[in-house]
């Protein structure tokens, strides 16, 4: 499926969030406290956004691994890393099973990716695995939006507007039905905080909702 959607796949997002997941991204990497020099590695990396804003804010000292197990997103996060020339390193691989030593990173990131896996604990602890002691594991992901009008519209949105524009752009419509529906699902703020303690790998945790819940952030501190 991601496969398919790929060659659109920038501009599906764009058109569906009116943008706004540039400044979902943009403040995930301000937040993360990732600075000159550091390490970071960015898992289900897609077409390379986030790994490429982790790339500006670390500098020619810092570098920036992006990892994902579908190829032909991982070719356009090259090409956009060669129009940008950031040199970003970029590598197929599983999340569940990052080819990397213990502690090998400031940070590890995971934007938009992890309610496609099954196996959530066990992605959160693989990735607190390659990050040092006192280095942040940071999660951006869907929730479900709260309020008495926005949730509903959003709601009402993401199912009668999302699978057939999405379609449109991309080619596939069930893509498009497949992402809201997992997003919907997915166990938004206080349950994900609960779904983070159980990888027993970090010494804090906080949350941080955008758009009344639309968006979280999640960033924990890593605990050796």
């Amino acid at each position: 499926m991601f496969s398919s959607i790929a060659p659109r796949y920038d501009l599906a997002n764009t058109v569906l969030s009116f943008g706004l997941h540039h400044l979902w991204r943009r403040r995930a990497i301000r937040l993360s406290d990732v600075g000159p020099g550091d390490r970071v590695l960015d898992c289900a990396t897609g077409t390379g956004d986030l790994a490429l804003g982790f790339k500006r804010a670390v500098g020619p000292l810092g570098m920036v691994v992006g990892v994902d197990f579908c190829e032909p997103m991982l070719e356009l996060a090259a090409a956009k890393a060669e129009r940008k020339s950031l040199e970003v390193h970029l590598k197929q691989a599983d999340v569940l099973d990052l080819p990397f030593e213990e502690a090998e990173f400031d940070c590890a990131s995971i934007a938009f990716g992890i309610r496609s896996i099954d196996e959530r604990v066990d992605c959160l602890r693989e990735m607190a695995r390659v990050v040092k002691r006192n280095g942040r594991v940071v999660v951006l992901e869907f929730g479900q939006p709260r309020g008495r009008v926005f949730g509903p519209l959003y709601r009402w949105y993401a199912k009668h507007v999302m699978p057939p524009f999405g379609g449109l752009i991309s080619g596939d419509r069930e893509a498009y039905r497949y992402l809201p529906e997992t997003a919907a699902a997915f166990p938004d703020g206080e349950r994900f905080v609960g779904l983070m303690k159980k990888a027993k790998s970090f010494a804090t945790i906080s949350s941080v909702p955008m758009m009344r819940g639309l968006v979280w952030l999640y960033i924990a501190i890593v605990e050796k």
